[in-house]
């Protein structure tokens, strides 16, 4: 991922069920002082999703507290702790973007227009490759009636096989 990341806030995943803000809080707070203690709940059982995430003022403290905390026990279940990635939302040029949708507008449409064009121009490209194809295959067809109308020539007529041998020799 290309987002900087969050240094003084921490990613804490594998969260037990009875886990709480509160616990995780008082889990974290040795290490420095906490701003915010998050833990995302899931919509159907509002049970949190096994992870939360921790920011403290100082980035030092976070950090800190990710190398003493990552791989850790907690409630029986072993943590890992690293930096967040900064919230998203939808939009942007890759899809996910801390912009909102409408931002990348004008570079959408350029796109739709280049794309367009890009089809046009392969199109073009197309019908002229199989007209020369066409002119290519009937050019060959007619020299293969010529050679035919050659052969049948100087089999009907053996002295006229003798002069255009005699002729091509000659040049």
């Amino acid at each position: 991922m290309n987002q900087p990341v969050q240094k003084n806030t921490l990613y804490v995943g594998g969260l037990a069920e009875e886990v709480d803000e509160k616990i995780l809080h008082a889990a974290f707070v040795p290490f420095g002082e906490i701003k915010d203690v998050k833990t995302p709940l899931d919509q159907a059982t509002q049970k949190h999703r096994s992870f939360g995430f921790v920011t403290f003022l100082e980035r030092e403290d976070a950090a800190a507290a990710m190398d003493n905390m990552d791989g850790a026990e907690l409630f029986g279940r072993v943590l890992t702790v690293n930096y967040a990635f900064p919230e998203r939302i939808k939009g942007g040029e890759q899809g996910w973007a801390a912009q909102p949708i409408w931002a990348d507008a004008d570079t959408w449409f350029e796109r739709q227009q280049q794309e367009e064009e890009m089809q046009r121009l392969q199109a073009e490209q197309r019908a002229a490759m199989q007209a020369a194809e066409k002119l290519h295959r009937e050019k060959l067809a007619a020299e293969k009636e010529g050679e035919k109308e050659e052969d049948t020539d100087t089999k009907a007529d053996p002295m006229a096989a003798a002069e255009a041998q005699a002729l091509k020799q000659s040049s």
